[in-house]
């Protein structure tokens, strides 16, 4: 069980367990004019949950899973929240996920080790990997579901940045804001965090730089991590 500051999310049952790439999504994403959200591939719930968490009583959230058991976790982590009269769960892949309204945020940490070896576990080569879900249908779909207003979120390692554009330019989506995540300053970074919108509202990009700790010897959080991530997390 990994306990935030106003709830907790058991990932026992999850291939991808509780980790940063989750948590700086969830505490990232802007959630301004946003009013009806859907998290791609939930896992845990735990991006939903943040989110619940900033945003206001009149947001809805759906948050979908190709698992069963992610999404049977989920609706349970859920269930025990302050929010679980506004986030719904359901077990379904995207391509076959067919809504009666349209959203205006879309999020997701998606699937990435395009190229890597296979895992003998399937769950986790699922969650890890897109062979269930490629960057073309993520971005395809999402693009489906958004409003023309709409935007998506989401956290991606950072090698995969540029492909990840060119894709999303087929669609009409553009980066229009983007977090570099390295461990600490002066190292490479590991992880990117993008905001797409349509092309008539993504002239600018937005860009900087996020170090999760102080420096190279220590655990010591940074700064500015400290700041994205004080409503979740008890700081020391």
């Amino acid at each position: 069980m990994f306990r935030f500051k106003q709830f907790s999310v058991a990932h026992d049952r999850c291939a991808m367990k509780v980790g940063t790439d989750g948590v700086l999504l969830g505490a990232w994403a802007d959630m301004a004019q946003t009013q009806h959200l859907l998290d791609i591939g939930t896992g845990t719930g735990l991006i939903a949950l943040m989110l619940a968490q900033r945003s206001a009583q009149t947001v809805q959230i759906d948050a979908i899973d190709i698992a069963a058991d992610a999404a049977e976790q989920a609706r349970q982590n859920i269930a025990r929240s302050p929010w679980a009269n506004r986030i719904k769960v359901a077990h379904c892949a995207l391509q076959h996920y067919a809504p009666s309204t349209r959203y205006d945020h879309i999020v997701s940490n998606p699937p990435f080790f395009r190229a890597a070896l296979l895992s003998a576990q399937a769950m986790r080569n699922t969650a890890r990997h897109d062979t269930d879900l490629s960057f073309e249908a993520l971005l395809h779909h999402a693009a489906r579901l958004l409003l023309p207003q709409g935007r998506l979120s989401v956290v991606l390692p950072h090698e995969c940045r540029q492909l990840f554009a060119q894709l999303a330019a087929i669609e009409q989506l553009y980066i229009c804001r983007q977090t570099d995540i390295a461990a600490y300053p002066n190292k490479v970074p590991k992880r990117v965090l993008l905001e797409l919108r349509y092309s008539a509202q993504a002239s600018k990009c937005q860009h900087d730089i996020l170090h999760v700790y102080q420096h190279k010897d220590t655990k010591k959080y940074s700064t500015n991590y400290q700041q994205l991530t004080n409503e979740f997390y008890w700081q020391e």
